[in-house]
């Protein structure tokens, strides 16, 4: 075959493959609020750092799974007390400055320019809402008020049993107690339930317990949960049955977090 043919042969095969590139990937990037609509980047997941809220998500359950304190990440993605959040909301999973009292200072809701009040008695027509149509999840209307911010004077320990394994900060970030299903766990301390539910994976039915703005504690792989979210419950009170639920033998496992981090719970709990 002459050189000239093939070489034309061979312009054409390459054109012919070539006739359907692969379709452009488009990347869309929205301002992360309520009200838009939730939108993926490559992969279909969320852009590094940030969370996409679901329903059943408390402010402290996304603070406790990635390790946070929940009134900086409160502050940091500008959320007042009391810490209402909405399904698809994208927060920014950092933490931000807090005020000096270590209080994070309400957020103002931004409103249109009004007219000047009248002087007379007519009631006049009150601003638009500014509140998402979506209803907020947490706090459930069950929600008391919350406990003094004083120091907790005294720990308990949740349940009997012998500790079958210790607290790593690293691979293992609490303590596990074992026993057998149905056993009583209790509150360690007085405090205002903020979380109840299965939604952070490894933890099965999990409870947290807030008892004051330094510390938190968490209850996991219980049979039955016997305290809502918003319930204030006592040290020393009956909270849930131990179980195995997420994991593979009946044991309760137990984490306290302070300002977000989880600690060694034995060096807060009574020798025994």
């Amino acid at each position: 075959m002459p050189r000239a043919l093939f070489c034309s042969l061979l312009l054409l095969c390459l054109a012919g493959c070539g006739g359907n590139p692969p379709a452009p990937v488009e990347d869309r990037n929205y301002p992360a609020d309520s009200s838009r609509p939730l939108v993926l980047q490559r992969g279909g997941s969320l852009g590094s750092g940030q969370y996409a809220v679901k329903r059943g998500d408390t402010l402290y359950s996304i603070a406790w799974r990635h390790g946070l304190d929940f009134r900086a990440l409160a502050a940091a993605n500008k959320i007042p007390a009391p810490y209402t959040i909405y399904p698809g909301q994208i927060l920014q999973l950092r933490e931000g400055a807090l005020p000096s009292s270590g209080k994070v200072a309400a957020k103002k809701p931004v409103a249109k320019a009004q007219p000047k009040p009248s002087t007379t008695t007519q009631k006049t027509a009150p601003p638009p809402s500014t509140v998402p149509e979506e209803k907020p999840l947490k706090p459930s209307p069950a929600r008391t008020a919350l406990p003094p911010r004083a120091p907790v004077s005294a720990w308990r320990w949740p349940s009997s049993g012998k500790v079958v394994r210790g607290f790593s900060a690293s691979l293992h970030k609490g303590i596990d107690i074992a026993g057998t299903r149905g056993e009583p766990v209790e509150a360690v301390a007085d405090g205002v339930v903020v979380y109840a539910g299965t939604g952070i994976a490894g933890f099965g039915e999990l409870l947290i317990v807030k008892h004051n703005d330094t510390y938190l504690s968490a209850y996991g792989h219980n049979e039955r949960l016997l305290v809502p979210e918003g319930a204030t419950v006592r040290a020393g009170q009956k909270i849930a049955e131990k179980g195995n639920t997420g994991t593979d033998s009946v044991k309760l496992h137990f984490e306290i977090r302070k300002e977000g981090r989880p600690v060694d719970p034995l060096r807060l709990l009574p020798k025994r």
